[in-house]
């Protein structure tokens, strides 16, 4: 016991006495080390009897707890004076002329998401989210998708490896069916969110974004449906008169359906907004499908209503004359610096959505 309280005499004064966080260490390692004094001592507890073990190995951990206070509060002093001496040496001029710096820059993805949303929120809709890892009931099942459906087959849509029927989901829809099952009616939603399908060209990537709206009452009609998307369009381009069309489609969640096109042009290597230059599609809706209010749990005889999809980064494109898809998801800064937005133009109706009537930098 006497070579315990000898370490104790020794090595206390010593933690207390250290001018450096390094001086420190090297006398904690001397006694708590793999090779030290204390660690060599309960070498030997092995040659003791039952009795004197259990008493020096009290001993021991009492010991060693005390040098681990110790040396807690030394190296926090330690700490707390070198913090100190840097802040009474390392000052900022305030007066100095500003330097040059690299400004941050908003994806054209998030800004655009962003304004849509500031249009949907005037217009009275609520914001609902779903998971990206879908399974086939929400994506497929509950959105009335026939067992032979095109979209279930390998080559449209990424299966899960693990297997159990789970997915990426191939569009927003699954989130209709998420809120109908949870919230009361009458239900008004956009649903933001990143889409996965098999497909990659100028205007197509294997992940892209789309935002899904749903509106459920007993009085909405497929003229309602219009009338909201050519008003969206309206605010989100900033002009009064968007060239726009509808063509009767086929969507399994939707009956009747109708695909939406926007009039384009892509000539001298840009893409925007044009009259009588083509059109390109940009979205499919119509009114839900009674299969699909039924396997929500609303009555159809009831309750009625329309849905409606589009994707994100294809109104980037149009509004800001981004010519190829492709070239949002390769993380070139030079691209970003070029489209991309400084991150306080915050989208807001009030004033515009964007700077100068639609021009961002």
């Amino acid at each position: 016991m006497s070579d315990l309280e000898n370490i104790r005499e020794e090595v206390i004064p010593l933690l207390c006495g250290a001018s450096s966080l390094s001086e420190l260490e090297e006398i904690r390692v001397s006694v708590l080390g793999k090779k030290g004094c204390l660690t060599e001592l309960m070498k030997g507890i092995s040659s003791l009897s039952p009795e004197e073990k259990k008493t020096f190995g009290q001993k021991v951990n009492e010991l060693k707890e005390e040098i681990s206070r110790v040396f807690s509060e030394r190296k926090l002093f330690l700490e707390t004076e070198e913090i100190n001496e840097r802040l009474k040496t390392e000052r900022i001029d305030v007066t100095l002329p500003s330097r040059p710096f690299i400004q941050g820059r908003i994806h054209p993805v998030s800004q655009v998401t962003e304004e849509l949303l500031a249009i949907f929120s005037q217009m009275g809709f609520k914001l609902a989210e779903g998971p990206d890892i879908e399974d086939d009931w929400h994506n497929f099942e509950a959105l009335n998708f026939p067992k032979s459906h095109p979209a279930r087959q390998m080559q449209a849509t990424f299966f899960m490896k693990d297997g159990g029927g789970d997915i990426l989901r191939t569009h927003t829809s699954p989130v209709q069916v998420r809120t109908m099952e949870s919230q009361s009616l009458p239900i008004r939603i956009v649903a933001p969110g990143r889409t996965y399908r098999c497909d990659y060209d100028m205007t197509h990537t294997p992940m892209f974004h789309q935002i899904e709206g749903l509106v459920i009452d007993k009085t909405t009609n497929m003229g309602h449906l219009k009338g909201c998307l050519i008003e969206v369009f309206k605010a989100f381009f900033e002009v009064e008169d968007v060239p726009v069309r509808f063509r009767p489609s086929f969507f399994p969640f939707t009956e009747p359906s109708a695909e939406m096109d926007i009039g384009c042009s892509r000539e001298k290597g840009e893409f925007k907004i044009a009259k009588d230059k083509g059109w390109m599609e940009v979205l499919g809706c119509g009114m839900v499908h009674p299969n699909v209010l039924k396997a929500s749990g609303i009555d159809p005889e009831e309750y009625q209503g329309f849905a409606f999809g589009f994707g994100i980064d294809r109104m980037a494109m149009l509004k800001y004359g981004i010519p190829d898809l492709r070239t949002f998801f390769e993380g070139d800064i030079r691209w970003l610096k070029h489209y991309g937005f400084i991150p306080l133009d915050i989208p807001a109706i009030n004033r515009g959505l964007s700077l100068n009537g639609g021009v961002k930098r």
